[in-house]
């Protein structure tokens, strides 16, 4: 049987033993048995920083006997960066003022009192930081009708989003559907809270349904999924600095 073989549906087995990251010309190599790394497409992995390159080691030599390359969140955020950003960096940074446009934490609850206070302690101080350090100016609504933002804020999104490097946008881009917010991923990426607390700020409604009602197996368990990506991303804009 051929190397990196699979029947359909099968996951690839581990094809190598050890794992190295190498200094080069552009960045930084992560190495399959001395071989550089690729993508499915065939596309070299290159890191800006060690510290990418060794995040991105570290999934793959922590692979048992199969590749479960769905659970490499970092390795796959990398490919994307490195193949996927380049040559659609206009259309990544739309796409996140497009995410602006409805973010969560311009949503405000008008009821109950408990739900409306937590919003406002902990949103509005983000809603507001937002505004002072990177001048993003959101209009605020309550209920679930939605507010317009201004098309200055968008194209102040936009034009934040593009001043970023493609592995800094590549992760903008995945923590902004993760969180609901452009808010939020803009606060991660410049460290502002951590991962940890940009799901707990995400999840505010939620968090207080599970308070009234109970928490639910399914529920409690993507929501564990979720910080753990959150995490991930936390690490991932601390190694690009």
């Amino acid at each position: 049987m051929a190397k990196g073989f699979k029947e359909p549906g099968e996951k690839p087995r581990r094809f190598y033993k050890t794992v190295e990251v190498r200094a080069c010309d552009d960045g930084f190599e992560v190495t399959l048995d001395g071989r550089v790394l690729r993508s499915p497409r065939g596309g070299k992995l290159m890191a800006p920083t060690r510290a990418i390159a060794e995040m991105c080691a570290e999934e793959w030599a922590g692979q048992g006997e199969h590749i479960e390359m769905a659970a490499m969140h970092v390795t796959r955020l990398a490919f994307t960066a490195v193949e996927a950003i380049p040559p659609a960096r206009e259309a990544v940074a739309d796409q996140i003022a497009q995410y602006a446009g409805s973010d969560l934490l311009c949503y405000f609850a008008d009821s109950p009192a408990a739900l409306v206070e937590r919003h406002e302690n902990h949103w509005g101080p983000m809603l507001d930081r937002a505004r002072e350090e990177i001048g993003l100016v959101f209009l605020r609504t309550s209920g679930i009708q939605h507010q317009e933002q201004p098309a200055e804020t968008l194209a102040r999104v936009k034009s934040l989003a593009l001043e970023l490097n493609d592995f800094e946008l590549a992760g903008l881009a995945f923590g902004a559907p993760l969180l609901g917010s452009t808010v939020l991923a803009f606060a991660l990426q410049r460290g502002w809270i951590s991962g940890d607390q940009a799901m707990e700020l995400s999840r505010l409604d939620e968090t207080f349904q599970e308070e009234q009602w109970g928490v639910d197996e399914e529920a409690a368990e993507r929501a564990a999924n979720l910080k753990l990506e959150a995490r991930m991303l936390e690490r991932w804009f601390k190694a690009l600095k």
